[in-house]
């Protein structure tokens, strides 16, 4: 199990009464980490891209101003 969900589980004010309970929680919670995770991604590689075309236009502008 994941450690940031066993912890999340571990700080949960309301301690589920059933194995029911306990699963439907614990699915909750990996199917949020995986969201944040891929959302993460999506933001680091776009962060990369946008960078990378900043890059390239003033190496552009540049070599055109010579």
């Amino acid at each position: 199990m994941n450690r940031i969900i066993q912890q999340k589980l571990i700080e949960s004010e309301c301690l589920s009464k059933s194995i029911e309970q306990w699963y439907e929680r614990i699915k909750n919670l990996d199917e949020h980490y995986r969201v944040s995770r891929r959302e993460e991604e999506r933001l680091r590689k776009r962060r990369e891209t946008e960078l990378t075309a900043l890059r390239v236009n003033v190496l552009v502008n540049t070599s055109r101003a010579q």
